[in-house]
């Protein structure tokens, strides 16, 4: 084991075939103390006991596998039941190609090695289903959205630049909600994006508006959602009514705001007291300490925001005026974002004739999980509820979002260009349907009973599926890392830790051995995790470095969606704290449900 840890001033990762320091004998040296040198050999990662198994089992104990034997072992094993011959040949083929370029024409079957590194491509053997499969032609209300907070901000929520360009990252990463800030500019007619009342520096909103319109679709053809909040004076309203609109767009787009009249009728609020240094009224704060939930300012998060809490005072707008632009800029918002009256019971009650959203923050949905949770999941079986991060926040870190998908909440609203393990859940659930960005509801969100009750969140359910993980290998990071990133003395000691996220009942942690001075190591260990509610289930995988002195280095993390998972042996890639895929890095993982 590596005991002698680490050099914090570490390089960067480097490039696939840069590893400065292998010998030619294909061995790492490590200086000691600058005194001598230690050699470890390179071991390359071999094909686990499982597969050399399956490979003689479906090869019928022969050295090589024809592609209609790779068929037969794709329909039973790894369960594609859809696979032909065809698509067998192909993959066939694609191996050979990368494996044995030269002598690619002479070749027509897979031997082991082949058969392994096949199982590796994680482009030809994911873990999870790559297609949309939910039935995408119910109502909005029916579907957890992919949605962003405050899209256009590079970093922190007080001081971080405006740009396009986080928006442009959100839309290719497939998420479907954006969310602009609007407010007046110096100059006449000109209409910026910042979060208002702070130091972040603006975008012009057309900046905005055309990253939308290129980028809206790039990995997603279904609806993106545009949530404004609207800081605006009525004629600047009319100007927004002539930048692009959802017919001019390509696909569909949808604007989600207060319409004009609702707006000007919600202005006679005056702030009751200075700002916090979250940019929040400080009689808010007190407010959200005090644990009540009927409290009506709170609630009126689509005209007010840091953290969506500004409020703005429009009392020297003219009426009269302000309906002048009022038409045109109405006829722009499909999803109405209405202020709710009354204590947050009331602001959930059902209206047989009106669909509405609503946005809570983090901390009132704790609220009204614990003293409403069944009124919450009635409203959004036909309302749309969004989630917004608490004001403090100011790092642009996140929650947790399993409270509000366990209530039904369609949009959890979060900070994108943040960072951490919430994060992670959030692009975890949402590769699931394909990364489409839209995810069907599961149907005991979506039921009532015969006397009109929906799901219970704190009803404990009976286990209704048990999942099986096992955790072969790793390899990859001697591509994508230099040969001391982790350790400036021997090689790396990696250990793989599997979580299950998701309702309480659910949660659990397991752990693997940790192998030591190894690049490519090899675990084999199984776990079994029995669930409850699987639709709401993610597996999140974390690979760490062990150091006996220090903290353990990070490795690589993934978060998947459990019902989305493909059954069988399965190429599982890492991705790095800020969710970007490395390039090399990947498990050898298998998965069974029972």
């Amino acid at each position: 084991m590596g005991s002698y840890k680490k050099d914090k001033h570490r390089p960067s990762p480097l490039p696939e075939s840069s590893n400065s320091n292998k010998d030619e004998m294909g061995s790492y040296n490590y200086k000691m103390f600058n005194l001598f040198n230690r050699k470890f050999k390179i071991t390359e990662a071999e094909p686990p006991k499982d597969v050399k198994q399956l490979f003689s089992k479906f090869s019928n104990g022969g050295s090589h596998m024809t592609a209609d034997q790779l068929r037969r072992f794709l329909v039973l094993h790894q369960d594609e039941l859809d696979c032909t011959l065809a698509d067998a040949q192909k993959i066939v083929e694609e191996v050979i190609n990368r494996r044995h370029h030269l002598t690619r024409y002479s070749r027509h079957s897979l031997n082991l090695d082949d058969f392994f590194h096949f199982l590796l491509y994680d482009d030809l053997n994911g873990p999870i289903t790559s297609q949309v499969h939910n039935d995408m032609t119910a109502p909005l209300a029916q579907y957890f959205i992919y949605t962003g907070h405050n899209s256009y901000l590079t970093g922190n929520q007080l001081s971080s630049d405006c740009s396009e360009v986080p928006i442009v990252k959100a839309l290719q990463r497939g998420v479907r909600v954006i969310e602009l800030d609007l407010w007046p500019g110096s100059a006449k007619d000109e209409i910026l994006v910042l979060h208002g009342r702070t130091l972040t520096t603006p975008v012009p909103l057309i900046k905005c508006l055309k990253s939308i319109r290129d980028y809206a679709f790039a990995s997603s053809p279904y609806p993106v959602i545009i949530t404004l909040e609207d800081h605006l004076t009525p004629e600047l309203q009319a100007k927004v009514a002539e930048f692009p609109s959802p017919e001019s767009l390509k696909h569909r787009i949808i604007i989600s705001t207060k319409p004009p009249k609702e707006y000007l009728e919600s202005s006679g609020i005056k702030r009751k007291g200075p700002l916090s240094p979250g940019g929040r009224n400080s009689s808010e704060e007190d407010d959200e300490a005090s644990g009540i939930p009927c409290h009506t300012a709170e609630l009126e998060a689509d005209d007010r925001s840091d953290s969506d809490q500004d409020d703005v005072d429009l009392t020297d707008c003219d009426n009269k005026s302000g309906q002048l632009g009022a038409p045109a800029y109405k006829r722009l918002i499909t999803i109405h974002a209405g202020k709710p009256k009354g204590c947050l019971k009331d602001a959930l009650k059902v209206a047989a004739d009106k669909v509405r959203r609503l946005s809570l923050s983090e901390q009132e949905l704790e609220k009204a999980a614990a003293t409403n949770g069944t009124d919450v999941v009635r409203f959004t079986q036909n309302n749309i509820l969004r989630i917004y991060p608490k004001g403090t926040r100011i790092t642009s870190s996140n929650y947790k979002p399993l409270v509000g998908w366990m209530h039904g909440a369609q949009m959890i609203a979060f900070n994108m260009q943040g960072y951490g393990k919430s994060l992670w859940l959030m692009h975890g659930m949402f590769r699931a349907n394909g990364g489409c960005g839209y995810l069907k509801k599961p149907d005991f969100l979506l039921e009532k009973g015969p006397n009109n009750e929906v799901f219970d969140p704190k009803t404990k359910l009976p286990v209704t599926k048990t999942l099986n993980v096992k955790v072969y290998l790793g390899d990859g990071w001697r591509l994508d890392f230099s040969h001391t990133h982790f350790d400036s003395y021997s090689p790396p000691d990696f250990y793989t830790k599997v979580y299950i996220v998701g309702v309480p009942a659910d949660a659990a942690k397991r752990k693997t051995k940790i192998i030591e001075d190894n690049w490519s190591p090899a675990w084999n260990e199984e776990f079994t995790f029995p669930l409850t509610v699987p639709e709401l289930a993610l597996l999140r995988v974390e690979v760490q470095e062990y150091d006996m002195s220090d903290k353990d280095d990070f490795g690589g993390q993934t978060c998947l969606p459990v019902l989305d998972l493909r059954p069988g042996i399965r190429s599982v890639p890492l991705h790095d704290k800020k969710g970007e895929k490395l390039k090399n890095v990947r498990l050898l993982m298998g998965f069974q449900f029972v």
